[in-house]
């Protein structure tokens, strides 16, 4: 589209300083008469473009004029700039356009907020990963991707169990939670969430479907990580913890805290809530003598028999 080339011609010059008329060509495939055409339509839209001839002659801009994004105060500008290329954008083969786009907003930010953008990205880096990689693939995203594009229906095999259904679905969106990804589905008249690593095979349908108006991706997601959650077993239990350690446990994963009352200047009483028995019991010998089962007895007997079994272990290894 013109519009996006004109834009492209001014982040140039400001970038370069000055470009010839064939570098700019090469540089957008087009001809040199689009070139032209093109700087006299910036030039009637005000923006002062001019030429010089000459040897080291070509297109520049009136030294000191810069175009600026407007509306975005400096604090918002550093922000964009900020973000950073994670590996959901390599999966969706966008991570080109990441790059060409990080460089149009650098161009058009003024010379003292990419000075302090570049002074923050030294020292601030965002990785959304976490420790644990995924070592799932997903050789079925790009069709997924182009069937929620183009509102298509999707005929898909995966793996359910030791079982492979097939189904038909509108792809609604897709949802990278860290490393893995999904997509929601439209099947009949309920919404399905599927995990991608499990589809063995997906095939873009001619059918297209009517995207439901009322539906909000994100919306959807948080309400069914939060029905998963509510889902998951519980285990409830009475414990003695250290003060210092509340911390950390409010992190974990495998437990959630209902309440604490001070037993000491050094323990906490806390009810919680572990997902197993087996988990509790995990969790209560990884913490060691900063954390005491105190109800149920169930836990108790069989921290204690663990923690025996430890002790037996080792003294078989010293004889």
């Amino acid at each position: 589209m013109r519009a996006d080339r004109l834009v492209s011609i001014l982040l140039l010059l400001q970038n370069h300083g000055r470009m010839t008329a064939k570098d700019l060509a090469e540089k957008l495939e087009v001809s040199e008469r689009t070139i032209h055409r093109d700087m006299e339509a910036l030039s009637m839209a005000g923006i002062p473009v001019f030429a010089e001839r000459g040897t080291n002659g070509g297109w520049a801009l009136t030294e000191g004029y810069r175009t600026d994004l407007t509306g975005l105060k400096v604090s918002e500008l550093q922000s964009l700039l900020l973000v950073s290329p994670t590996i959901q954008l390599s999966d969706l083969g966008m991570r080109d356009s990441f790059d060409a786009a990080w460089q149009k907003l650098l161009a058009a930010s003024p010379e003292t907020t990419r000075q302090n953008a570049e002074h923050v990205r030294q020292r601030i880096h965002i990785d959304g990963a976490g420790w644990h990689q995924s070592t799932e693939s997903f050789p079925c995203l790009s069709i997924v991707q182009e069937a929620v594009w183009q509102e298509r229906s999707l005929f898909i095999r995966y793996q359910r169990g030791e079982d492979v259904v097939e189904r038909i679905v509108h792809p609604l969106g897709l949802v990278a939670k860290r490393s893995t990804w999904y997509f929601v589905a439209q099947v009949e008249n309920d919404m399905r969430t599927y995990r991608i690593s499990r589809l063995t095979e997906a095939r873009l349908l001619e059918d297209t479907f009517v995207r439901p108006k009322s539906f909000d991706l994100a919306s959807y997601w948080e309400q069914s990580t939060a029905d998963f959650q509510s889902s998951l077993p519980r285990y409830p239990a009475h414990i003695h913890v250290r003060e210092t350690l509340l911390a950390r446990l409010q992190l974990e994963r495998y437990l959630q805290i209902k309440s604490t009352h001070p037993v000491d200047s050094e323990w906490v009483e806390a009810h919680v809530q572990f997902h197993t028995l087996e988990s509790a019991c995990e969790m209560v010998l990884g913490y060691g003598s900063l954390m005491q089962v105190i109800q149920p007895q169930e836990l108790r007997l069989k921290v204690m028999a663990e923690a025996k079994a430890i002790l037996r272990l080792y003294h078989a290894a010293d004889e």
